[in-house]
């Protein structure tokens, strides 16, 4: 067998267990204690960042939150950068900047950020609104899968729609691509 052949394989094997590790957390009794419901639990938004990225206060101390499966546009991506982080603040203030705060398997990420699903005071689901507007990509890292079905979706609602970030004059760079050639973001 080629180092090739292997290689995909082991992909394929990777992949298949991050999903069906993704699809058991997803109907596990653990994930739902780290659901907050919207009758209790909000919290409120102090600063929206960029368009996957706001802070809170949570126990005392401010907390920087990155919403999981999405990737927004990078401020100095003008003016889709500016644009997507005040569609989200958009969103937010609408609850009166009270969020509530939904975890996946993996809490933070390696900047110490907390990874979370914002949801709505009413329980709609910031993150796929994001996308599903086109104001941001598609963006999952395993095991962190719980939505990207749903996520995949609204990217290809909002491409087929040509909403946002996918209509004429739309971003020409992926947020990812942009912070590899300017490693400040």
């Amino acid at each position: 067998m080629s180092k090739r052949t292997i290689k995909y394989i082991v992909i394929v094997l990777l992949s298949l267990a991050s999903v069906l590790f993704g699809m058991r957390e997803r109907f596990s009794p653990e994930v739902k204690k780290n659901t907050e419901s919207p009758a209790k639990g909000s919290v409120r938004v102090e600063k929206v960042y960029d368009g996957d990225t706001v802070s809170v206060v949570l126990g005392g101390r401010t907390e920087k939150l990155r919403l999981i499966g999405i990737d927004a546009p990078e401020n100095g991506q003008r003016p889709w950068g500016k644009r997507s982080k005040e569609h989200l603040q958009e969103i937010i203030s609408k609850g009166s900047w009270n969020v509530v705060l939904e975890y996946d398997v993996v809490k933070r990420d390696k900047y110490e950020r907390l990874l979370v699903y914002l949801r709505t005071p009413d329980g709609r689901l910031i993150n796929e609104m994001m996308v599903r507007d086109g104001y941001a990509v598609l963006f999952t890292f395993p095991p962190n899968v719980r939505y990207a079905d749903l996520f995949t979706r609204a990217q290809k609602e909002a491409r087929e729609k040509m909403l946002g970030i996918w209509g004429k004059n739309g971003l020409r760079q992926a947020p990812s691509d942009y912070r590899k050639q300017h490693p400040r973001y």
